[in-house]
């Protein structure tokens, strides 16, 4: 769709990532764009547009993109599990589902202890195949992004949904839970708490996590989604793209021509292109690391 010259806001002296001059400018038809993940099998993104209830396809190979699934029960945030199938976060049926690699759908999980999520919103699928994710209240406080409805549990939490199928209640104190990402070695969570402006972190032991220290506090904007370059950068969604240095400093944010970044994942052959949802709309940008292997 065209080009726009990238422009990183530098903090930090140790910051030395550089990449293309340019920002390019995928898809500008959406409402509200989130959760974008990328397909290497396919060489293609995925992504939602949550208000107008579908998942688009941006083809890598040709540039053309296509609805990927409408309705879509307001879907969020995705993820893909090692054998490549589709985790997806579900505001309009409160539920976190797996496309099988014949199209079908499987509930992973829908409830916890007999109570309906609120809306699950972000996940990350771990090497040994459990899915974690966050369950803020957005799907279900109008019917913007999803159903009006009552919540059933008693907070917004992080949950993991064990290989067996066991769903678990792992951090139980943040205000409104978004993104997660772990750290290359899988040795940290850091989840987003969007109402309160900061990033944590937890150290992960198993399935059970410890710490959730405050990581790092927004410089502009909400936090939203995360994802963890090789060298262990987090980078997060807010007013721009934010990254941090693994001891929590800002070391640069990347200037997006819109009002709010909601999510972003690395993707392409190498990794190395970052692609971004912000408002109505999709960037890219190819940059000198490359992401962690979780997409």
């Amino acid at each position: 769709m065209g080009k726009t010259a990238a422009s990183f806001e530098v903090f930090d002296e140790r910051w030395n990532v550089a990449g293309d001059d340019s920002l390019e400018h995928l898809f500008s038809d959406g409402r509200w764009t989130e959760g974008p993940v990328y397909v290497p099998s396919g060489k293609y993104l995925l992504f939602s547009d949550i208000p107008n209830d579908r998942i688009m396809r941006w083809d890598e190979t040709d540039g053309t993109v296509s609805v990927f699934r409408s309705p879509a029960n307001h879907a969020n945030g995705h993820a893909l599990d090692r054998q490549g199938r589709l985790v997806s976060c579900e505001h309009g049926g409160r539920r976190v589902t797996r496309t099988e690699l014949d199209g079908s759908t499987t509930v992973l999980a829908d409830r916890w202890n007999g109570l309906r999520f609120n809306s699950p919103n972000d996940a990350v699928v771990d090497s040994s195949g459990a899915v974690w994710f966050t369950d803020p209240p957005y799907g279900i406080t109008s019917d913007y992004e999803g159903h009006r409805a009552e919540q059933e549990i008693d907070g917004c939490h992080v949950y993991r949904i064990d290989p067996s199928g066991v769903v678990e209640r792992v951090a139980d104190d943040f205000e409104r839970p978004n993104g997660l990402a772990f750290s290359p070695d899988e040795r940290r969570l850091y989840v987003a708490d969007t109402l309160r402006g900061h990033l944590r972190v937890f150290d992960v032991d198993g399935g059970a996590l410890t710490g959730g220290g405050v990581f790092a506090e927004s410089p502009g904007g909400n936090f939203d989604g995360l994802r963890v370059d090789v060298e262990g950068r987090v980078w997060a969604a807010a007013a721009d793209v934010d990254c941090f240095d693994p001891d929590g400093t800002l070391l640069a944010a990347l200037k997006i021509p819109q009002p709010a970044v909601s999510n972003l994942v690395w993707g392409g052959p190498k990794r190395n292109r970052l692609f971004i949802t912000a408002t109505d709309s999709v960037y890219s940008i190819h940059l000198n690391t490359n992401g962690a292997w979780r997409l």
